[in-house]
């Protein structure tokens, strides 16, 4: 095998667009098939493996299989990763957003009243127009309102969240 620049040079222009053919086939990334070729070429270049000129063309092919193989385990091992990453991320915000309804519901308990409590039940939970929830109630809309309002404002400041 000749690892004249030369002759380095002309191996890859010939082998090239086999190999990449090959490695396109394989990993279904155009990049991924350029980095595969390549690999191997900067793998050949620093070991200088010693191979017969007859036998260079199967041993380029073989070394393109293995790193496409190659490839393909870490892009295999890279979605499990982000599938569990995904998975804990869900199971964190679910958590969370049970805790924190948790949190709203004894807020409502513990500092509104029974009309407030009500009128947001029917609002929010029965998802009724304050038209309707003020037929329910038996009172007008601008008294839903403020009940609304006044609620909405109670748990903001025991939240501390600001508009």
């Amino acid at each position: 095998m000749d690892y004249s620049n030369k002759g380095f040079e002309l191996l890859f222009k010939d082998s090239y667009p086999h190999m990449y053919r090959m490695a396109f086939s394989m990993v279904e990334d155009a990049d991924d098939a350029k980095d595969a070729v390549h690999q191997v070429f900067a793998q050949m270049w620093k070991g200088k493996p010693d191979v017969d000129d007859d036998n260079v063309r199967g041993y380029l092919l073989v070394a393109t299989r293995n790193q496409c193989l190659h490839i393909l385990r870490q892009r295999h091992l890279r979605l499990q990763m982000e599938e569990e990453l995904k998975s804990t991320v869900e199971e964190e915000c679910d958590e969370e957003h049970e805790e924190l309804i948790r949190e709203l519901l004894q807020v409502i308990d513990n500092n509104l009243t029974e009309q407030d409590r009500c009128v947001l039940r029917l609002h929010y939970d029965e998802e009724l127009t304050y038209r309707e929830t003020a037929t329910v109630l038996g009172i007008s809309t601008s008294a839903v309102n403020k009940h609304i309002t006044r609620s909405l404002g109670k748990i903001r400041k025991i939240f501390k969240i600001t508009k």
